[in-house]
């Protein structure tokens, strides 16, 4: 996600080679200020940063290691600003009240979903309000994404007037006891008097703890411009920026919160609903630097995959018995776990594999799919255990999954390989996964950033 910067920042940090030369610290800044701008960072927030990186290290004495913890610092100190980070409850009552707003065609709905689903991943009741009744088929957009993550969407197909709907939709989350209401709004091309006229009127009848700004980083600095304006007209709590996946520059995650004077919240960085994360500055620096984000991983992961599941499996594998239907359990929970690539990203040293990925599908895969069909055709005794499939039963099964019986045996070998291989992992008290991960986290790591 952020493998353009870090790749700059190595870059600028292997210029100071000996202490005290004042001249490589030049250049270094130099190019600092060329990378920043060339990644679309604000001009303002890129000249603070640089200024404050340069005098830092002079202060500390010039050299490769000072001038990486100035940046470090400063980074920081750029990213962080007074207010909430990533979701906070409300300590008013059971029910926590968040508005969205956002221009049309910000990603406003779908980053909904996922707020949604991230929320019903950790085990919160959601109700999503469709209020946003300007737009056409905004509300079957929204019944069809509550379908899919399985989260009530509150709507009124015969009322026209969106104060009207959001009344309902608190009232509703209130009696039945829910965690979140989350209350999507009406957005334009353009921000106009009517729209803003709406926003305050719907925050006067919510009563909401929270406003979000959805803001497009495709846009660039329009994002910037934006939320200020939102900010200024209605007040915002929040950014969350959309379609960061498709931005190469990425630079408008550094500038906005500095800029705007409210958190960045959240980042949504892929089609799918586990697509999103929240924006804690310390983490978002450390993957910055190469270091990866082992806590945000491990927090994502915690949420998502059920310990006691995970104990059985790991007892199956050091006994060598994990079987397809474990297999096809484990694939359900790394779907929640979002993008193999946004995953890989979080793993200190992988951000360079991260963006070899692209848009690598890991429930979609051509591979995927065939190994899903091959079990799909199987018997409940041969799912449980594998070792049953003789000559016979491979051809029957190669029949049905519609596969030939070469890419049957391929398959039952990846798998047996890949068994082994785990139960090899599961051993020795686990210590040849932690060789394995400590030579994988060496790889891509800007020196001393971790």
């Amino acid at each position: 996600m952020f493998s353009s910067l870090t790749n700059s920042f190595k870059s600028v940090v292997g210029k100071i080679r000996y202490k005290d030369d004042i001249g490589a610290l030049k250049k270094a800044t130099t190019e600092l200020k060329k990378a920043l701008l060339k990644s679309d960072v604000h001009h303002k927030t890129t000249k603070e940063l640089v200024t404050k990186v340069e005098l830092l290290t002079k202060q500390n004495g010039i050299g490769q290691d000072s001038f990486l913890k100035s940046l470090k610092h400063t980074l920081n100190d750029i990213l962080t600003t007074n207010g909430n980070q990533g979701f906070v409850y409300s300590n008013k009552s059971h029910l926590t009240t968040i508005l969205m707003t956002g221009l049309q065609g910000s990603g406003k709905t779908t980053t909904i979903g996922k707020l949604a689903n991230y929320l019903k991943i950790r085990k919160k009741k959601v109700l999503i309000a469709a209020a946003d009744l300007q737009r056409l088929a905004a509300v079957e957009q929204l019944k069809q994404i509550g379908q899919q993550i399985e989260v009530e969407v509150y709507f009124d197909e015969n009322e026209t007037d969106p104060i009207k709907v959001v009344k309902a939709a608190k009232k509703k989350a209130i009696d039945e006891l829910y965690d979140v209401l989350l209350v999507d709004t009406a957005g334009r091309l353009a921000i106009d008097e009517e729209l803003m006229s709406q926003l305050k009127d719907i925050k006067k009848a919510v009563d909401p703890d929270e406003i979000f700004y959805v803001a497009d980083s495709l846009t660039g600095h329009d994002a910037t411009k934006t939320a200020i304006t939102f900010k200024d007209k209605i007040g915002i709590d929040g950014v969350i920026l959309s379609k960061y996946d498709g931005d190469t520059k990425g630079g408008v995650a550094i500038s906005i919160s500095h800029q705007v004077q409210v958190p960045l919240r959240f980042i949504g960085h892929g089609e799918k609903m586990p697509d999103i994360e929240p924006f804690i500055p310390e983490r978002i620096v450390s993957r910055l630097m190469g270091a990866g984000d082992v806590e945000g991983l491990a927090e994502r992961a915690s949420a998502v995959i059920d310990d006691k599941k995970a104990k059985e499996v790991t007892k199956k594998i050091k006994k060598g018995e994990f079987n397809f239907n474990d297999f096809l359990e484990q694939l359900e929970m790394m779907k929640k776990l979002g993008s193999m690539k946004s995953i890989m990203g979080m793993i200190p040293g992988m951000s360079g594999m991260a963006n070899k990925l692209k848009d690598a599908d890991l429930e979609n895969s051509g591979e995927i799919i065939r190994i899903k069909a091959l079990i799909s055709s199987m018997t409940p005794k041969e799912r449980e255990t594998p070792s049953v499939i003789n000559l016979s039963r491979k051809r029957r099964l190669a029949k049905g999954a519609g596969l030939s019986e070469v890419q049957v045996n391929k398959i039952l070998k990846q798998f047996k390989n890949a068994a082994k291989m785990a139960k090899k992992m599961a051993g020795k008290g686990g210590k040849d996964m932690q060789k394995m991960l400590a030579q994988m986290g060496g790889q891509q790591t800007i020196p001393g950033s971790r």
